[in-house]
């Protein structure tokens, strides 16, 4: 894997005091981030805690306060949570890869091939599985060659082996295309082995870091609970300010994973 280049060096998204605030209530506050070219970067945290708004904070679906600095020509690739087709509207794959503008056939073959689709391209979409549907949607993401692939739960409702390949698949895609990757994800296990950096994020960013890194994290503890099944403990963080602070000055706080 090439070396990662320093967590300031040519960033692509920069926020700085972000928030964002809907129907009445303030889902995000004092949020400031950064994601460098080549970096995986995993958010984490309970349902409810603003981590799916955040990225489509990111990617300009909600309106948000304070700033977001793109890098100049920056192409983003969004996959999301879910997506509801209708079962009665004919649509094939290629069909689906060529909106909302034509592809040429080459662009399209090559990212359904990244994605691990490669002969895909006159299925019905309402007849692909889970795992196919969700690499389809991959394809379409890769398809304009992004400089940052942004995920949000792209694993939800496939099977652990569906997930593992799924995921798999993202750090090859990293690995080729030199994309950086930017993931919301409620599988621990993943975090631990695919991320450079996770972000505990409930409203706030309560710490970040390297997940092979160690320390104590109350607040993650009863997030996540105090085992995971042996296959995976808790990673935990050492904390020196107050929440009140929203998080700042945790970042490197150190991260490590104990085997239970």
């Amino acid at each position: 894997m090439p070396e990662l280049p320093s967590p300031r060096c040519m960033t692509l998204i920069e926020t700085r005091d972000l928030g964002v605030r809907l129907g009445g209530q303030q889902v995000l506050t004092h949020i400031d981030f950064h994601i460098s070219p080549g970096e995986i970067v995993t958010i984490v945290g309970p349902n409810g805690s603003g981590k799916s708004t955040f990225l489509r904070a990111l990617i300009g679906a909600v309106d948000a306060s304070g700033m977001i600095e793109r890098a100049p020509g920056l192409r983003i690739g969004y996959v999301p949570q879910r997506l509801l087709i209708d079962p009665t509207l004919p649509m094939t794959v290629g069909r689906f890869m060529n909106l909302p503008r034509r592809k040429g056939k080459g662009a399209v073959d090559a990212a359904l091939a990244q994605a691990g689709l490669p002969d895909l391209r006159n299925r019905q979409m309402t007849d692909l599985s889970g795992g196919q549907f969700q690499r389809v949607l991959l394809a379409r993401a890769i398809l304009d060659a992004p400089d940052l692939l942004i995920l949000d739960e792209a694993s939800q409702g496939l099977d652990q082996p569906g997930s593992a390949a799924f995921y798999r698949r993202i750090e090859e895609l990293r690995r080729d295309l030199g994309c950086a990757i930017l993931m919301v994800s409620h599988e621990l296990h993943v975090v631990m082995s695919a991320s450079d950096r996770v972000i505990c994020l409930n409203g706030h960013i309560c710490c970040e870091g390297r997940p092979e890194q160690v320390a104590s994290a109350p607040e993650y503890r009863e997030i996540f609970g105090t085992g995971t099944g042996g296959a995976l403990a808790l990673y935990r963080h050492d904390h020196d300010h107050d929440h009140e602070h929203h998080g700042q000055g945790c970042a490197e706080d150190a991260l490590r994973v104990d085997a239970e």
